[in-house]
């Protein structure tokens, strides 16, 4: 036989043929680890519906709770009886037992750094949100941000910090997050930081670590629009401009875990300047830093020098709702590359939705009709609908929870994973 390259190959029987998939790879997970999500997702569910809905036998699903329930994880509840069904002995779901492990989940940002505590069925036990000066830190700072953070959250939590089970750490930046490595950061000076390994030395405590638009996109996973959905595409719009993917409900990172960087793919060949240092991405037009530039010099702000990028876009925003052309204008472009952003989106993955996630979505031009329209015009036409796209004009606080989710992940894993007589400890 001849193969691709004009050379012999050996017989097809004695190699096979089709996809490698490695065994107990993350679509063969542990049979007890589904079980044990398929409750946690569904908040109550009886064991007949997990069985059915995992395919698996009912006897194989009791010997799996029971053992769940003995590690302390889920619990029997007494679920609500359906009235038509008349008087008997009332029906027992299954639920996650909420106190059986506590997570927190911190955002460290350009403007504020904030947190959540949550247990181990995704409940919001405490929140905080403390503001921070401008521009990147040293890593100790970084860690001193981390340490004070946490300390505080889980004070209003009522926790001790050695009760948590594990952190969840999202930033800005290009963040390996299988090695726990940040490659760069906007927060940080240096480059290449073991932040997983520094945190958890200083914080005591199993630490996670992610790019924060990834964790803006597993929030909606876990807890919003996007837990019924196989595949979305959540958009970032912060001090830069992020994107986070779901695929077969996960999130996809790429194969050196750095994928997704829709901020930094280029909209203009020799264009503006980025914060990255290269030139023409779509953040160098769009994020809140180059808005504030480009407002500076078209309306001679120079005089404004010291003012914070965020007072900075509310005066120019006021400026465009009053009929400034210039700032008009502004707006106008930026919607334009956010126009290409979407489209390139939509043409390559063709995501069953798209969110537009963040605080900087109250300046409306973000989702105005002519950048939607625009849009509209770059999407290939296939006589079929484009992706439905909705604004979540939320804070700080739904990206701490995605790290939340994070680390609920990670302890989740860390258990049902582990031999089972240690994961009964």
């Amino acid at each position: 036989m001849v193969g691709f390259g004009g050379e012999a190959e050996p017989d097809m029987a004695s190699r096979g043929c089709g996809p490698l998939i490695p065994p107990l790879s993350e679509s063969m997970r542990p049979l007890r680890q589904q079980v044990f999500e398929r409750v946690r997702a569904s908040g109550l569910i009886a064991r007949v519906q997990v069985a059915k809905d995992l395919g698996v036998s009912p006897a194989s699903v009791t010997t799996i709770t029971s053992e769940l329930i003995e590690a302390g994880l889920i619990e029997e509840v007494s679920a609500p009886r359906d009235p038509e069904l008349g008087r008997g002995r009332p029906a027992v779901a299954l639920g996650v037992r909420a106190g059986a492990h506590l997570v927190a989940g911190m955002k460290m940002s350009d403007r504020e750094h904030s947190a959540v505590v949550v247990d181990f069925a995704g409940n919001l036990l405490a929140n905080e949100v403390v503001p921070r000066g401008p521009g990147p830190m040293p890593l100790p700072d970084m860690l001193n941000a981390m340490e004070a953070l946490l300390d505080r959250v889980c004070q209003k939590a009522g926790v001790a910090r050695a009760g948590l089970a594990g952190v969840g750490i999202g930033l800005p930046g290009f963040v390996d997050q299988a090695e726990g490595v940040v490659l760069w950061s906007s927060t940080l000076t240096e480059r290449a930081v073991p932040l997983a390994e520094a945190a958890q030395a200083r914080l005591g405590l199993p630490v996670s670590i992610d790019n924060d638009a990834n964790l803006v996109a597993l929030a909606e996973l876990w807890f919003g629009a996007g837990r019924s959905l196989a595949d979305f595409a959540v958009v970032t719009f912060e001090h830069g401009v992020g994107m986070g993917f779901v695929m077969n409900h996960r999130i996809y990172r790429g194969s050196q875990r750095l994928g997704m960087e829709l901020g930094h793919t280029k909209v203009q060949l020799d264009g503006a300047l980025c914060r990255c240092g290269q030139r023409g991405c779509l953040e160098a037009y769009v994020a809140d830093y180059a808005l504030a530039r480009e407002a500076t010099t078209a309306l001679n702000w120079g005089h404004r020098e010291g003012q914070s990028i965020s007072v900075l876009l509310e005066s120019l925003y006021e400026h465009a709702q009053s009929g400034d052309a210039t700032a008009r204008s502004i707006f106008r472009r930026a919607g334009r590359y956010l126009a290409v952003g979407l489209a390139n989106v939509v043409n390559l993955f063709d995501p069953a939705l798209i969110i537009l996630s963040g605080e900087r979505l109250k300046f409306d031009y973000l989702y105005a009709a002519e950048t939607l329209a625009e849009m509209d015009n770059l999407v290939i036409n296939t006589g079929r609908p484009r992706p439905p796209i909705e604004i979540h004009a939320w804070g700080d606080l739904l990206w701490a929870h995605g790290a939340a989710a994070l680390a609920l992940s990670a302890v989740t894993e860390r258990i049902l994973t582990a031999p089972r007589e240690l994961a009964a400890q």
